[in-house]
């Protein structure tokens, strides 16, 4: 299919759209935007009847049992990638079987409008992310060879997404075979997979609708770039002297000249902190208290955000921001007090303390670039 066909109807996922990007894409009278966020009262009835005519007007065909190859090449300071994920539909199981492997805490909120989502419309709109061991070399040679060209289209940021069916039954059999006995690490969607298991449980007759969308990228993929979630805080409540009076009771504070010189030097250090004034530090937690206090989003979810902003208070509002660059536009706009810059997360040890049952703060990670929606749909009835 043709960029400019394709490309109308898929999106981001539901929670990366801001509302002037959901009006372009919604231009569209087929986007899939039309479906995944337009609740009526809470509710999907009218996405409903608009999926049933899409399908009886011949706007979506239902393929033959296929798996598909979903590949993204982009590019990160001149560095070209290329990540591959196996699209498909995945058994939901409950996280206590091993099987599946959470990673983030999740928001209850955000599960309640997924679950309608799912009761209305019968369907998975959008894809979990997760990661896996992948196949074997002689059985990922024969799904290349085997990989019919469906889509391709380059977005607005320059990542090309390419589409692929894989309907070789032989070929779909190898790779249901090799999935057996695998574990999965939730990337992203824990809310999406929440969300299905829940829904497979009111459903407990209904075969189908124990399945998820999901996307599986190899644990060893090139493309497997993660980028850390920054956070900005606002608040009323507290000065910048005293909180950096109260961080450095807490945390070893060595103050650095620009924010470029922070991020420079972040490494070496759990984070990095730029107030409204101008001020920038370079922080780290010395204690040991346990597996969860070597992860830098937790040391600045539990000493700084919570022990000191008063979090659980309502008494800070934070905003989530995946790029520096855009983090540093921002503080040199004066629109934040404080923000708390990350380092990369380590993938090993994402996966060491997910195995051992550590859920990690909300927005942890952000697995560049994000999976789309609306290229293939799972339905369940």
């Amino acid at each position: 299919m043709k960029d400019g066909v394709i490309g109308n109807r898929v999106s981001p996922p539901y929670d990366v759209i801001d509302g002037e990007y959901l009006e372009r894409l919604r231009s569209d009278v087929h986007n899939i935007t039309h479906l995944t966020m337009s609740p009526v009262n809470g509710r999907y009835a009218e996405s409903r009847k608009r999926l049933d005519s899409w399908i009886a007007d011949g706007s979506l065909i239902r393929d033959e049992d296929s798996f598909y190859l979903y590949r993204q090449r982009f590019t990160i300071d001149g560095r070209t990638f290329e990540r591959t994920g196996l699209v498909g539909a995945l058994g939901t199981e409950p996280y206590e079987k091993g099987n599946i492997i959470p990673h983030e805490e999740t928001f209850s909120k955000i599960k309640e409008d997924r679950l309608n989502l799912l009761r209305d419309m019968e369907t998975h709109l959008e894809s979990i992310f997760g990661i896996f061991k992948g196949f074997s070399k002689g059985l990922n040679e024969r799904i290349d060879s085997s990989a019919a060209l469906l889509y391709s289209y380059t977005d607005g940021n320059g990542v090309e997404h390419v589409y692929y069916r894989i309907s070789d039954k032989d070929v779909t059999k190898a790779m249901t075979d090799e999935l057996k006995g695998q574990r999965m690490l939730i990337a992203d969607g824990h809310h999406r997979y929440e969300t299905a298991l829940n829904y497979s449980l009111e459903n407990p007759n209904d075969e189908k609708k124990g399945y998820v969308l999901a996307t599986l990228v190899s644990s060893d993929d090139p493309g497997l770039v993660i980028w850390p979630t920054h956070r900005l805080l606002n608040t009323e409540c507290i000065s910048e002297m005293t909180a950096i009076d109260k961080i450095s009771d807490v945390m070893r504070l060595v103050e650095v000249g620009s924010i470029d010189e922070m991020h420079d030097k972040l490494p070496e250090w759990h984070m990095g902190l730029a107030f409204r004034s101008g001020k920038c530090y370079l922080a780290r937690y010395e204690d040991s208290d346990g597996p969860l206090w070597s992860l830098d989003t937790y040391i600045a979810q539990e000493l700084i955000i919570k022990g000191i902003y008063g979090y659980d208070e309502g008494e800070v509002t934070i905003t989530f921001d995946a790029e520096f660059d855009s983090v540093k536009r921002r503080m040199a706009n004066g629109k934040h007090d404080l923000a708390i810059v990350l380092n990369d997360p380590s993938l090993k040890k994402i996966w060491d303390l997910s195995a051992i049952g550590k859920r990690m703060p909300k927005k942890t990670t952000f697995f560049y670039p994000k999976i789309w929606s609306g290229f293939v749909l799972y339905k369940m009835v």
